[in-house]
């Protein structure tokens, strides 16, 4: 999971890791008002319009991230999507992103209010997972790089 010392220097000189270290913080909070307002859709049956308008929110941002994660990726390690040592990310990711287009198609579709919430949970779900990865690499990567500017 550690970078190489060219991956590092490649890493840190990408204008797309300042990006994700704006972005990202941004997503976990579109995540969690749109988290916060689907459970209450799910539980009360109250609040479609707030917690759709989060759920779109949180889905823009996961596009914008995603492709600019691809830049990102290409930078790095010299590929946009399904680079070897960035595999089960891209994966766990792409499973996230697809669920999330899901409710929009669902929505766009037609398909009752609660159909439409039921699907942004799961989509959420796997966001969950998502997220986990890439903050267990952002604490890897943090370790590497005190590792290797101390003298």
């Amino acid at each position: 999971m550690a970078y190489t010392p060219e991956q590092m220097q490649r890493r840190q000189s990408s204008r797309w890791t300042m990006v994700q270290a704006i972005t990202a913080p941004l997503q976990f909070l579109a995540f969690l008002v749109s988290l916060a307002l689907v459970l209450r859709y799910l539980t009360y049956g109250t609040g479609y319009e707030a917690a759709h308008i989060a759920s779109l929110v949180k889905v823009v941002l996961m596009v914008f991230i995603t492709v600019t994660g691809m830049l990102w990726e290409k930078d790095v390690y010299g590929k946009y999507f399904l680079a070897p040592e960035f595999f089960w990310e891209d994966l766990v990711n792409g499973i996230s992103l697809l669920f999330h287009l899901v409710f929009v198609g669902v929505w766009l579709g037609g398909a009752a209010e609660h159909t439409v919430m039921a699907v942004m949970a799961a989509a959420l779900a796997t966001y969950v997972v998502n997220f986990a990865q890439f903050a267990w690499r952002g604490v890897q990567s943090a370790r590497q790089r005190r590792r290797t500017s101390t003298p």
